[in-house]
């Protein structure tokens, strides 16, 4: 395993993390059908028609290409935009370290960042009709919810500037994030009468799921400081099998 690959799978936990967090896993009921224009009863159905997936699964899609592609473009635009800088990976790796670190003790509530990551959401009120306007909203979540899932967010996007200097890199990582955030949206909708039995199940444990993740961000924050991806990738190579 390479040191890219581990920061690929960092990512994309990352999104997974973003999904079930306390300000976006208990609207995703209401968001499936704000974006489908179904109702709570049609997504229910425990064995829902063809055409039903169908509309479901298009909006999906189409919500999570809006969101994805600006989450995207601010990876790419991020590298780019510290290579014109020529601030040098040494230090972008040193100061991106502390921010990740930051962000983590954020999370885990040990202290609380109020000021740089205070949650301001944007709504459309009025959902543009037909598939552009889900596409439309997904633009829109990634601006106006942004700060809610902040910390995550902006650890990815640090990362993503201090790993490399290779903009298009830099927009790889934020492409696995997006899918780490898009799959369990598509698979809720797809599937939203299991979606929301896991949900009542799952909801006591957001906040240590919470938790989890500081911690996670905490360790990948250290990490990027000291540039001890190298290390991890050789230990992970004697418990993993070499790909090929």
């Amino acid at each position: 395993m390479e040191g890219q690959e581990i920061t690929l799978w960092i990512a994309f936990s990352a999104g997974l993390a973003s999904f079930v967090s306390p300000c976006v896993l208990p609207l995703i009921p209401s968001f499936i059908t704000y974006i489908t224009g179904l109702s709570f009863q049609q997504l229910q159905q425990a064995h829902p028609g063809g055409r039903i997936r169908m509309r479901v699964a298009l909006h999906c899609l189409l919500f999570i290409a809006g969101f994805s592609l600006v989450y995207t473009t601010m990876g790419v635009v991020a590298v780019s935009l510290f290579s014109l800088m020529d601030v040098g990976l040494w230090w972008i790796q040193k100061i991106g370290g502390v921010l990740i670190f930051l962000f983590g003790v954020h999370l885990t509530g040990l202290f609380h960042f109020g000021i740089l990551l205070g949650e301001k959401r944007l709504h459309l009120h009025a959902k543009p009709a037909g598939y552009i306007g889900s596409f439309l909203v997904g633009l829109v979540f990634s601006a106006g919810w942004t700060p809610c899932t902040g910390p995550i967010f902006g650890a990815v996007l640090t990362m993503a500037a201090g790993s490399s200097d290779d903009s298009v890199r830099g927009g790889v990582l934020l492409a696995t994030y997006s899918a780490g955030l898009g799959l369990p949206f598509l698979l809720s909708g797809l599937l939203f009468h299991s979606f929301l039995g896991f949900f009542n199940r799952f909801r006591k444990y957001i906040r240590l799921a919470e938790l989890a993740t500081g911690v996670m961000l905490m360790v990948v924050g250290v990490i990027l400081f000291f540039d001890w991806f190298i290390f991890l990738t050789g230990y992970l190579s004697q418990w993993l099998p070499a790909a090929g």
